[in-house]
């Protein structure tokens, strides 16, 4: 390797404690059980099969693809070098496009969340759009800053956040057990029963495979990462383990305690202030949200920092403008790819705040970044697929059936949940409305994918991030 100091280099600093807290706090994502919830038991039986055939998958996935291609990039170094420089693009293109949905919408959550740190008296303060656009935009200006200084900063926000979620999670099923201990609960097994009308529920699959994506974030910094070959493995699996069993765990929790009739927004919180009342302990609910709200913000910038190495290396390759490469002189950082991600958050943001209510616009947002989020997945486990048919003998980490089995799994399942998503969620009022957003909005975000990489591709002077 050479030691050009001319050439662009990051820092190795993500240990393997650092890693199961990053997969942690990027999949273990609480505002999203929620709006799953919502649609009843049945989305627990949602969980269980996408954790079998989606998440399993996926943890194969990112370590064999991870110990073939280590480097910056992860699903566009992947994609690239499997299926071709056009395909490498696009899957990082919307992996980090869907993280311009996503973000606005952890945003959102977080100022939902938050305000109950005042006290549950100030809820309304979420409604206030003023406060609501001030407080959205100062975290993402805070997160973008603190991602900027460097991961050996950032990271702490990262591990915090999972702190945050760890805490939060044990309160909120904590809470559920004493509630089904002590006063029972009105559901029953006909709740966990396929309803007579599936549409509302169709729509869960695909969120609950966006929920469960993020054990490859780690691969997208795979150059910060210390020692990956003998780091990333054990990480995936602990931070697999521990972001499923806490998913079912809150979800059963506010099928027992509450019910289906929960805020997509501020349930979580709302589940805890509701059950704390009827066991006594009230006090509980303004630590709660500070711990929650702790954890959305780390979730907001693991998402951040990791998304944004696409355009970093996308901008290396040239297939988008050059100075998306570039790196801070003093903190070693992709800052231009970071300004570039949180000025159309930013955007988008401001744009929560006009047309449709709050709920509706958080669900549109969300159901395009599924979209978006899961075509990455697709090259992923299609990879895999190929690996099983074409190498006589496997070079990877795993044996030609394994892949194979992974790769057929998570692909089905992926393209299932793509499809799915399209049907709409509960709190869609205008299906049409929905439907031109969605499909609109693929082909948009996929349109400019084609048109970057064929404009910047042309003019191609790929550079190398050196280590």
């Amino acid at each position: 390797m050479t030691s050009d100091p001319n050439r662009p280099h990051l820092k190795r600093v993500l240990g393997r404690r650092d890693l199961v807290l990053l997969f942690v706090v990027a999949v273990f994502n609480l505002n999203v059980v929620p709006s799953i919830a919502a649609n009843g038991g049945v989305t627990v039986w949602l969980w269980i099969i996408s954790l079998l055939l989606f998440f399993w998958p996926q943890g194969i996935a990112v370590i064999e693809l991870a110990h073939r291609y280590p480097g910056e990039g992860g699903v566009y170094l992947w994609a690239k070098e499997v299926f071709g420089d056009f395909h490498g693009f696009l899957s990082g293109w919307c992996y980090w496009t869907n993280n311009m949905l996503y973000v606005p919408t952890v945003m959102l959550y977080f100022v939902g969340v938050s305000v109950f740190v005042l006290g549950p008296s100030h809820a309304a303060l979420a409604d206030n759009k003023s406060f609501a656009l001030t407080a959205s935009l100062a975290l993402l200006a805070l997160l973008t800053v603190l991602n900027i200084v460097g991961l050996g900063i950032g990271k702490w926000i990262n591990n915090v956040g999972a702190i945050g979620t760890f805490v939060a999670a044990a309160v909120l099923i904590g809470l559920g057990a004493v509630i089904w201990l002590r006063f029972g609960t009105t559901i029953t097994a006909a709740d966990f029963r396929i309803p007579a009308n599936p549409r509302f529920v169709l729509n869960s699959f695909g969120v609950i495979c966006f929920g469960l994506v993020g054990l490859e974030l780690a691969s997208v910094m795979g150059d910060e990462i210390q020692d990956p070959i003998r780091t990333l493995p054990g990480a995936v699996a602990w931070g697999g383990v521990l972001s499923g069993a806490l998913y079912l765990g809150a979800t059963l929790t506010l099928l027992i305690a509450v019910g289906k009739n929960v805020n997509v927004l501020q349930g979580i919180v709302q589940a805890v202030s509701h059950m704390a009342e009827r066991v006594g302990v009230t006090w509980i609910t303004v630590p709660f949200a500070l711990m929650l709200s702790l954890s959305i913000a780390g979730i907001g910038s693991a998402w951040m920092g990791g998304s944004a190495r696409i355009p970093f290396v996308a901008g290396l390759d040239s297939y988008m403008p050059s100075w998306l490469g570039k790196i801070h002189p003093r903190y070693a950082t992709p800052y231009a790819a970071l300004i570039v991600q949180a000025i159309v958050s930013a955007f988008l943001i401001i744009m929560n705040f006009f047309g449709a209510g709050v709920q509706e616009t958080f669900q549109k947002l969300l159901s395009l970044a599924v979209v978006l989020q899961l075509v990455p997945f697709v090259y992923m486990f299609g990879a895999l697929v190929r690996f099983a048919i074409v190498e006589r003998v496997p070079r990877g980490h795993y044996s030609r059936l394994t892949m194979f089995l992974a790769g057929t799994s998570g692909l089905l399942t992926t393209i299932l949940g793509i499809a799915l998503v399209f049907f709409p969620a509960q709190q869609i009022t205008s299906l049409w409305s929905y439907e031109l957003w969605m499909v609109g909005g693929t082909l948009f975000f996929i349109g400019l994918a084609v048109f970057f990489f064929f404009v910047y591709g042309r003019l191609k002077e790929p550079r190398s991030a050196q280590v």
